[in-house]
């Protein structure tokens, strides 16, 4: 098996926010970028310790989500480096991974 090391980052936003729709776009317009999954949390707090949850109730959703891709490691940090303004500190990781191809 033909292994590859890639990049993988992953943005943490809440879904009431009005970044993912924008976030999105800027992603899906960026050239050949391998892909984006966007994940919907079931609870999750942050930095000010207010906890987000989902519950039966909830009519505004404000629940954490992840925003996550991967591609070659000089993509992926010219992608970050355009998004640094948009992105609140301490909101975006990126590590190492090998894909097989």
């Amino acid at each position: 098996m033909k292994e590859r090391e890639v990049t993988m980052a992953r943005i943490y936003l809440l879904e009431g926010e009005v970044q993912l729709t924008k976030l999105l776009k800027r992603l899906h317009d960026w050239e050949k970028l391998r892909g984006v999954t966007v994940f919907r949390g079931v609870s999750g707090f942050g930095g000010n310790g207010e906890i987000h949850s989902a519950g039966l109730m909830d009519l505004a959703m404000e629940l954490p989500i992840v925003v996550e891709f991967f591609d070659d490691n000089d993509k992926v940090q010219a992608i970050l480096e355009h998004l640094e303004e948009e992105i609140k500190p301490g909101h975006v990781a990126w590590w190492p991974v090998r894909t097989n191809g």
